[in-house]
């Protein structure tokens, strides 16, 4: 089988000979890349900012480069609109001589290739939306008609659309799908946290404005003003950093709040299973991995309710919801805060739940799609 990728995540060649990309849709790939003879890649093949990188497993890539598609300047908008016809042509040529066809959405080149895959109705093909698939969520144009298109069964045929959460009304195209970072191995048996202060609030992610980090500040502020006795470990890194540390300075909140950078993996894996609570009060996500994460070791998420998250909390049963509204949200979690047999409950469906979701079933569920 030849299986054919449209990404826009770029495909850089090192010197070592081996083709990286962005860690986490390379951790991904490496597994749809197992079931497939040949794999070849259609993508842009540079990225001035930085980025974490991996390698893939295979060396033996054919990868199509093609340029970049941006339309946030003029200048760009020009170059991108007369690089059009010769991407259209690369799309049109890999199409052909593909077996399966995969597009990562959404995003310039996933629009691209969801135009053209209805030329090609026959061809088996998969799309993975990760970002928000929720109907009513306000997105730019271009998602919208990525979804439209996806989800249209007149236009896209043969196709698997994996989309994060389960919603109501969708064609027969659009298949609830999961991402996920631990194997079956991982599980372990259910150790009920103690919850004893101070009470150990962590972050996990990129600094940025997206992620509200700003946010997380001002409830730790909240709740030492309530007399709260807590702690807040922060994970990552971001433009975000100095002003935040500037904040902690200025309002006193150096004793609680301590920022850490970027951890590995295994760093992060022992810090949750450590922490009681994950807080993720972000404006848009797919499928937030650091809630999975943080779930298969019992902690609880206190998360915003967007796309598929009040879904993954079971809309309470299994985390905290919350409105990025500081008055409101300061209430809902202290009540919550005074009843342990709660938390407890919460921490033990979250550890169940995130644990139908291993690297095994992930595994599995593409070889069936394939």
């Amino acid at each position: 089988m030849r299986f054919l990728v449209v990404t826009l995540a770029p495909t850089l060649l090192k010197e070592d000979g081996h083709f990286y990309s962005y860690a986490p849709y390379v951790k991904e790939m490496n597994i749809w890349f197992s079931a497939a003879d040949t794999v070849a890649i259609l993508s842009p093949n540079s990225y001035k900012d930085a980025l974490l990188l991996a390698p893939f497993n295979r060396k033996d890539i054919e990868v199509q480069t093609v340029p970049t598609i941006a339309f946030n300047s003029f200048g760009k908008a020009i170059v991108s609109v007369l690089s059009l016809p010769y991407i259209f042509f690369k799309l049109f040529r890999e199409f052909s001589k593909a077996d399966h066809i995969h597009l990562r959405c959404p995003g310039n080149m996933g629009l691209l290739g969801t135009l053209v895959q209805i030329f090609f109705p026959k061809k088996t093909k998969t799309a993975k939306y990760a970002g928000n698939w929720d109907p009513s969520a306000k997105q730019p144009l271009s998602y919208r008609l990525q979804k439209w298109l996806l989800n249209n069964t007149t236009v896209t045929k043969n196709m698997h659309v994996l989309v994060y959460g389960n919603w109501p009304n969708q064609s027969k195209n659009v298949k609830p799908f999961f991402t996920a970072s631990y194997p079956k191995s991982k599980i372990e048996v259910f150790a009920p946290k103690k919850f004893s202060t101070p009470l150990k609030f962590i972050f996990v992610g990129t600094l940025s404005p997206g992620k509200r980090p700003d946010y997380i500040l001002r409830l730790m502020q909240q709740f030492k003003q309530n007399t709260i006795d807590v702690k807040l470990d922060v994970y990552g890194d971001g433009f975000e950093r100095l002003k935040l540390a500037q904040y902690v300075k200025n309002n006193g909140l150096s004793q609680i709040v301590i920022f850490h950078g970027n951890q590995s993996a295994e760093r992060i894996e022992k810090v949750y299973k450590e922490s009681d609570f994950l807080i993720l009060p972000s404006k848009s996500e797919g499928w937030p991995k650091v809630v999975a994460e943080a779930m298969f070791w019992g902690v609880i998420p206190i998360a915003t309710k967007i796309s598929c998250v009040p879904w993954m909390l079971d809309y309470g049963k299994r985390g905290i919801l919350i409105d990025a509204q500081l008055e409101h949200d300061v209430q809902v979690i202290l009540s919550h805060l005074e009843d342990h047999n709660l938390l407890q409950e919460m921490s033990r469906k979250a550890m169940e739940w995130s644990h139908s979701f291993t690297i095994d079933d992930f595994e599995s569920e593409i070889k069936k799609i394939l």
